[in-house]
């Protein structure tokens, strides 16, 4: 790898502001904000809206979708007369 083109990764805590939900993570980010971990050290923060935490997909609250009922409209819609 050529030295100087590459940003440099550090260790960031990404904190989920709608759940206030925090994990530590590895990223190019770099942020005025400081927190300090659980392991006593100090680390850039970064506010997130969305994570793992607070993700319909991952928390089971997903909406269901009606495919029979979209199904069922279009066949009766363009089904065999």
């Amino acid at each position: 790898m050529k030295k100087g083109i590459h940003p440099d990764v550090r260790e960031v805590v990404f904190k989920d502001v709608s759940c206030d939900f925090s994990f530590l993570g590895k990223s190019t980010l770099n942020s005025k904000e400081k927190i300090t971990w659980e392991d006593g050290k100090e680390y850039p923060l970064i506010k997130v809206e969305i994570s793992s935490a607070s993700h319909p997909f991952f928390t089971g609250k997903q909406r269901v979708m009606d495919t029979e009922g979209r199904i069922d409209r279009f066949k009766k819609k363009y089904g065999k007369k």
